[in-house]
């Protein structure tokens, strides 16, 4: 079995520590024993020799541990070190700390931090962080700095979550490359945030009643409004989890939102949903009823987690309850018990 970067670097350690007591114990033994001094100090030499091996392999290891880590810093000294820790610092702030190494590989062959903060600009992940500007070149419009760029980016996401609009829709530096890139201020973009707003409140009064039975409430119909392509997604989603909620809400359970959230995401439809609930009903006041006489109880989350996911603790708290009455059914015939028990738990 291969050795770790971190057990390399210790079997080295260890190697050393012997080599210098190695050295230190013969040029001892040649300084109290003259009439061996010569051999001694072979010894001597020779654990001089494998002090220098291993320390070179040490360095050599430690210098890789701390690539591989990104500790570049650690690899450097003097101005050198301050110039990238500045750099990777400024970097970070915009959110390119992923271009650590090429910092440290240009600082380390002698480029000045104006020079490099102009090299990094021709880097694949400083085009895609500000991938606008490229679209803003083409379209004859002056290109923005970092400053600028993040500055409209956080205007932008600030009056998409002031409306109310789905979390995901339109919220990511990637949804804003085609407002920046069509010099969309964000004045602008409230403005039609606003018309969308309107829209979805002057929109007819049944079919917004109709969505709303669906679950789909006043943001998600304003993100239609905004663009129709990239709210579907969203509209859809929120349809299931409230389909989900409705199936559960039928059949007397609770319904938790956060929970009909995951399952719409995994891609539950209304269908699945109810029928997961029919059979979820069907046992479920057995199964609570046996998790109260043989320990662990059953609850709606676990009912939900056995028929829905399968294969987990739910299902094998299940699978327990009903090899539990089954075995004290097939001991006592008047247990009066026997529903799951007889007919082997069906799911």
């Amino acid at each position: 079995m291969a050795l770790t970067p971190q057990q390399q670097l210790e079997a080295n350690r260890l190697l050393m520590q012997q080599a210098q007591t190695d050295y230190d114990t013969f040029t001892r033994d040649a300084a109290q024993n003259p009439g061996m001094a010569d051999n001694f100090n072979a010894q001597a030499a020779e654990a001089q020799e494998r002090l220098k091996k291993y320390t070179n392999q040490y360095n050599e290891q430690q210098n890789n541990v701390y690539s591989s880590e990104g500790n570049y810093d650690k690899l450097l000294s003097g101005s050198n070190r301050d110039a990238y820790l500045s750099l990777k610092t400024l970097f970070e702030g915009i959110g390119l700390g992923s271009l650590a190494g090429k910092i440290f590989d240009y600082v380390k062959n002698g480029y000045s931090s104006d020079t490099i903060s102009i090299l990094l600009q021709d880097s694949d992940e400083y085009k895609k962080r500000f991938a606008a500007n490229e679209v803003r070149k083409k379209a004859g419009l002056n290109v923005l700095n970092p400053a600028e760029y993040i500055a409209a980016e956080n205007s932008y996401r600030q009056i998409l979550k002031q409306s109310g609009l789905p979390k995901g829709f339109y919220d990511s530096n990637e949804d804003f490359v085609g407002f920046l890139g069509g010099d969309v201020s964000p004045t602008e973009l409230q403005g039609r945030v606003n018309l969308a707003t309107q829209a979805s409140t002057l929109a007819n009064a049944s079919m917004k009643q109709a969505l709303q039975q669906m679950g789909i409430g006043q943001g998600e119909i304003a993100a239609y409004f905004l663009d129709q392509n990239k709210a579907m997604p969203f509209i859809q989603k929120a349809a299931a989890k409230a389909a989900i909620g409705a199936e559960a809400l039928q059949r007397g359970f609770a319904f938790d939102q956060a929970y009909a959230d995951e399952l719409a995401t995994s891609g539950v439809s209304r269908d699945q949903a109810a029928q997961a609930y029919s059979r979820i009903g069907d046992q479920f006041n057995t199964l609570q009823s046996l998790g109260n006489v043989y320990g662990g109880g059953w609850t709606q989350r676990q009912a939900e987690e056995d028929v829905f996911r399968g294969g987990n603790a739910a299902s094998e708290q299940k699978r327990r309850l009903i090899a539990s009455e089954r075995g004290n059914f097939s001991g006592s015939a008047g247990t009066g018990r026997s529903g799951l028990a007889q007919h082997g738990g069906q799911r």
